[in-house]
């Protein structure tokens, strides 16, 4: 009898001991691939590449998305694009932004947002975001604001709904232009408004992480088809759609879209309803039951969002945990763990524009600037949307690996006790 209690005891210490130490992971299969695809795929390639008409031009394949991606969010049109970063620059274009105008991004998002606006010519202006969602602030929007401010670009962080109302008043307001950065946003909404209900610009990315991808591809949504005919001419080297007489009346590039690609995401639009009501209904659970670990904290879903994609689950570790250490032994549990974005005023890109400044001044006065950022890309974690696609038991391991991973005494879990050693 004691003989099988300490056979025991030896097998619960070894199940709690950290797979990253040589324990038994939570988890030893796979959570759902991502890209999900099938057969209608496979077929509609195969019906572009029997087609023999392989050119945008030549093949409405791209069209047909576009009407189905803008009629899906409301949208007046949609114009689709080589990739995410290129949508917001055509969008810059189009309103008309360029050298020596100001525009207001924040400071936690994906680098395209800024490097959009440095493309152009034009100078970002970072903010902070609010602690609860990690969406920009409007009211650090509002004390940002100068005679230079053209537009603001508000991101929906991981597909959480900015606060739209408070920023379209600040907009209107100041006579500022709005692109809206929906790059995690695919199918998002609030109160049931989705992202082509607001009457701007707003920018999709297919990159391959993306809620639906072709491995890449962006996109533009537009309230009006004026706005798409003046982007259309800045995506096609300047020349209008079915202009026979090499007319080239703006400086623009190509940004042209294949046919193979729209081809695919037709089908992924398809899954995308079904597959956000999934990931918002146990992104909701894990956010339930995360909240019950004292040293973590996830993004909250505010009560009027109504679709919640969950590009991304997001969260924030205390600041006496070691993030690199954890995010290292999640993934030795067998869960898809990253580091959360770096703030923008970290990167030597964005740095890049303040030649005649000491950036170390620089990043000290962003840092100063956008407490929730820094702790955000110091302390933040995040997991991949394919791993809200499984079923209650792939929720429940992404639960137990963060009670193993962060109530272990496991040396390497305090940065205090390694700032000591």
């Amino acid at each position: 009898m004691l003989a099988k209690q300490k056979e025991g005891e030896i097998m619960s210490l070894m199940n709690n001991k950290l797979a990253i130490s040589g324990g038994k992971a939570v988890r030893t299969r796979e959570f759902p691939a991502w890209p999900q695809y099938d057969n209608s795929e496979n077929k509609a390639l195969i019906d572009i590449l029997e087609s023999g008409q392989w050119w945008r031009m030549a093949n409405n394949a791209v069209e047909v998305f576009e009407k189905e991606f803008a009629d899906y969010h409301n949208a007046s049109s949609a114009l689709a694009v080589s990739n995410g970063t290129h949508a917001l620059e055509v969008a810059l274009k189009t309103y008309g932004i360029g050298a020596g105008d100001e525009v207001i991004i924040p400071a936690f998002t994906f680098v395209s947002t800024a490097l959009c606006v440095q493309n152009v010519g034009a100078k970002p202006i970072l903010v902070d975001v609010d602690a609860d969602t990690f969406n920009i602030s409007p009211e650090k929007i509002l004390a940002a604001i100068t005679p230079k401010t053209k537009a603001i670009i508000p991101v929906h962080m991981a597909g959480h709904f900015v606060d739209y109302h408070k920023i379209q008043k600040i907009a209107e307001s100041h006579n500022l232009f709005i692109i809206q950065d929906a790059a995690h946003a695919h199918g998002a909404s609030i109160n049931n408004n989705k992202v082509g209900d607001w009457q701007n610009i707003a920018c999709f990315s297919f990159q391959n992480f993306k809620l639906m991808t072709a491995g890449e591809g962006g996109l533009l949504l537009f309230p009006s088809e004026e706005l798409r005919e003046t982007a259309f001419l800045y995506h096609n080297c300047g020349r209008p759609q079915n202009d026979k007489q090499y007319q080239h009346l703006v400086v623009g590039s190509n940004y042209r879209y294949s046919p193979f690609l729209a081809a695919i995401l037709s089908q992924q639009l398809k899954r995308l309803p079904e597959q956000n009501a999934l990931r918002h209904k146990n992104g909701l659970i894990l956010a339930d039951n995360i909240s019950k670990i004292s040293s973590v904290s996830m993004q909250q879903c505010r009560s009027e969002i109504t679709t919640h994609p969950y590009y991304m689950a997001i969260f924030i570790l205390d600041e006496n945990i070691n993030r690199d250490f954890v995010v290292a032994a999640l993934n030795a549990e067998g869960i898809p763990a990253f580091n959360a974005y770096k703030p923008l005023y970290y990167l030597d890109s964005f740095l890049h524009d303040f030649a005649d400044e000491d950036k170390s001044d620089i990043t000290a006065m962003y840092k100063k600037a956008c407490p929730v950022t820094d702790t955000i890309g110091s302390q933040g974690i995040w997991i991949h949307h394919r791993a809200l696609l499984g079923n209650e038991q792939d929720i429940d391991d992404i639960i137990a690996s963060f009670n193993k991973v962060l109530t272990s005494s496991h040396s390497e879990l305090s940065v205090k006790k390694l700032e000591t050693c």
